[in-house]
């Protein structure tokens, strides 16, 4: 299993006003080498990145959408990167300054046919949970998040062809907000274990609007331990 980090940086003050209370993945450190992330509202002419694009920082508040899977349309751009990772590496994806410290924080690997990801959608494809993190303790409206110790602990939360997807999902207010990002990335070293079926999930797909995850905001008040999403 890789091990997994997420962290935040401060944005650049120009786009400030635009991601004030929205954001996403702005950078990836892999085993020592940095890679940009995907610049929204830049021009992609000329952009080469690991991540696959996204043309603004606002959330998804429709699980059923099908940009949930990577906060796109599916596809790889021109400029399309591919960061080789040995088993067993940290992988950080860096954030811009999150505000919303109630939610989870969740990682994803699906496995792409052949030996690339180049030009593969990820709506096709079926993903695996390897790292996941909620309600830590107390209640919904008064409790301990996983969002909210990433963003404790300095804003850093760790945790062939493969996409990898780091997601959280916001619960201040409803309808939830996800904020998905993906990164192409090839695994060299690994073991031989696939998931199972029951293991595996397709974006849009995984999620339902009617999930008690989805459901459960600060504005309700809900107490629970346990949330359906996650």
């Amino acid at each position: 299993m890789l091990g997994l980090s997420a962290a935040a940086l401060v944005i650049a003050s120009a786009l400030v006003p635009r991601t004030l209370a929205h954001g996403g993945v702005i950078s990836y450190s892999i085993a020592g080498t940095w890679y940009d992330g995907w610049k929204a509202y830049n021009s992609p002419v000329g952009q080469s990145t690991i991540q696959r694009p996204r043309d603004t920082y606002n959330p998804i508040q429709d699980p059923t959408v099908n940009t949930l899977g990577c906060n796109d349309e599916g596809t790889s751009p021109a400029g399309q990167l591919t960061a080789t990772v040995a088993a067993g590496s940290p992988i950080t994806a860096f954030w811009n300054t999150w505000p919303h410290d109630t939610g989870p924080m969740l990682t994803y690997l699906a496995q792409c046919p052949g030996s690339t990801c180049m030009g593969v959608n990820a709506n096709l494809l079926k993903w695996f949970k390897i790292d996941e993190a909620g309600l830590h303790s107390g209640t919904v409206g008064a409790g301990s998040w996983a969002a909210g110790k990433m963003i404790a602990q300095n804003n850093s939360w760790t945790s062939g062809g493969y996409l990898i997807r780091f997601e959280t999902i916001a619960l201040h207010s409803m309808p939830a907000q996800f904020y998905p990002e993906c990164a192409q990335i090839t695994i060299t070293g690994g073991g031989s274990r696939a998931p199972s079926a029951a293991e595996l999930v397709s974006f849009s797909g995984a999620y339902k609007a009617s999930d008690p995850g989805g459901k459960c905001t600060m504005v309700l008040g809900q107490d629970a331990q346990h949330l359906g999403l996650f």
